[in-house]
This record gives structure tokens, sequence and C-alpha cells, in this order.
């Protein structure tokens, strides 16, 4: 999911863009600059005079590293969303989020998604956590209940709108490769992603920033292609971020 990226583009050559998307993208993709009009799948097309995929724009407009439109946010929060603040409370210590799984009919889901078990060494980390995770596997599930420390927003959200207004309040998102991290980068928020040793092609190879977001840092898995050496440099990292 790249959340649209385009659109202002085409829209600055003066096309009327129609953008179809799933259903609980619509309102959040309406913040999109551009955009004439909004079409969940399902429903019926206005006439059109062309039609690209999603994932075919990048050949379709010749993007090159140097040509990725990297400008953030491109989306926003819509209104009459949830008062997350409200469910919050009192900011006492650094907000940190987490998701560790992705949708597990994803075909490489068995290497981008984790076990909330592995990302345990974090919470040793003086901050405030937050479940970000959407449906928790039956055993990830069981591993949540018992730790008290961390506040689970995951049955609260309901649609991307609620996981950009959620987003706003945190002050960094660690999650896998999974939607959460492109909705955090094309709203400008912080994010650390865990990548496999062969990541999605996105997120390109042997560096640490992503020339679609520069809010996100990227931590990869070394040759071993194990998750507890990338657990530990975030645990690290995370720990020297807070203390200054």
């Amino acid at each position: 999911m790249q959340f649209c990226r385009y659109a202002p583009l085409a829209a600055a050559r003066g096309s009327r863009v129609i953008l179809e998307v799933d259903p609980p993208l619509r309102d959040l993709c309406g913040t999109l600059e551009g955009v004439s009009e909004i079409i969940v799948q399902g429903e019926t097309l206005p006439a059109f005079d062309y039609h690209c995929p999603l994932f075919s724009l990048p050949l379709a407009f010749d993007t090159r590293l140097d040509t990725i439109p990297s400008t953030v946010p491109y989306l926003s929060t819509p209104g009459n969303v949830r008062d997350w603040q409200a469910w919050f409370g009192p900011v006492k210590r650094p907000r940190v989020g987490l998701v560790w799984a992705g949708n597990p009919k994803h075909g490489n889901d068995h290497n981008r998604s984790i076990a909330l078990e592995t990302l345990l060494p974090l919470l040793d980390v003086e901050a405030q956590f937050v479940s970000v995770q959407k449906d928790p596997r039956p055993g990830d599930a069981a591993v949540l209940r018992t730790r008290g420390n961390v506040l689970d927003a995951g049955p609260e959200l309901k649609s991307f709108s609620d996981s950009a207004a959620l987003l706003s309040h945190i002050d960094l998102l660690i999650t896998v490769d999974t939607s959460m991290a492109h909705l955090a980068g094309a709203l400008g928020r912080p994010a650390w992603v865990l990548l496999p040793r062969v990541p999605d092609w996105r997120w390109l190879l042997d560096r640490n920033d992503s020339p679609w977001y520069p809010s996100l840092r990227l931590f990869r898995q070394t040759d071993a292609a194990t998750w507890p050496p990338v657990v530990q440099l975030v645990k690290q990292t995370l720990q020297t971020m807070i203390a200054g």
C-alpha cells in the first residue's frame, strides 16, 4: 500500500483524478490533495478516459530514485474521529506504538510478521507502549493480556482514519512491514520499520532510510535472517533516543 502518492501529480497536469479504494480508506484518502472523487470498490464507476493500477503509477511516471515524490505529509487526519488524547490521559512517558504482524493472507507474511513475544525486550525501556495491532493472533493476544504496561488500542481502530488520528498522539511507531508503516510515512509521523533480509521491493536494499518516506527509519535483518538482533538494536536505539 503506497497511499496514492501520485494523485496530486496527475491533478497538477489538469486531469480529473478519480480514486478507487477499499472502504476503510475512503475518508482518509479524501484528504489527499488533487483527488476529485473517491470511489469505494464495488460502487459504480463514473465515466473515465484512462485507468491505471496504483502499483503501475511509478512505471507510468518513469519514476527514478531522484524523482520519487517525497514531500510529506500528503495525507492528514479526517475530522470527526475519536479523541485519542482523552483515551490516553495525561502524558507521563514517551508513547511508542507497536505493530508486529500483518494480514496472515499476505503471500510473504511468514517473513515480515513476527510474534509479540519477540518484541518483549523492548518493554524494558522507560516508555508508554501502545499496541496498534489489529486482530492479534491467539498466541499474541494471550501474551498481550499478561502485559499490564501495554495499552491496547487495537479494538478501538475501526478504520485507517482512526489509525491516522492515533498516530498523531504517539511519539514513535515501531512496526513490521505493514500498511501502518506506509500510513505513518504518508502522515510524516516518525516510525521504525523492522524488515526481513529479503524485503518488499519498495524498501530497496542496503539503506536505513526510505526515499518514499523521510520520517521512516529502517532496521533490517542481517544475513542470519533472525529477529532477535534486530530487536536488540531497536531497543538500544530507543533507549538512546529517550535518554536524549
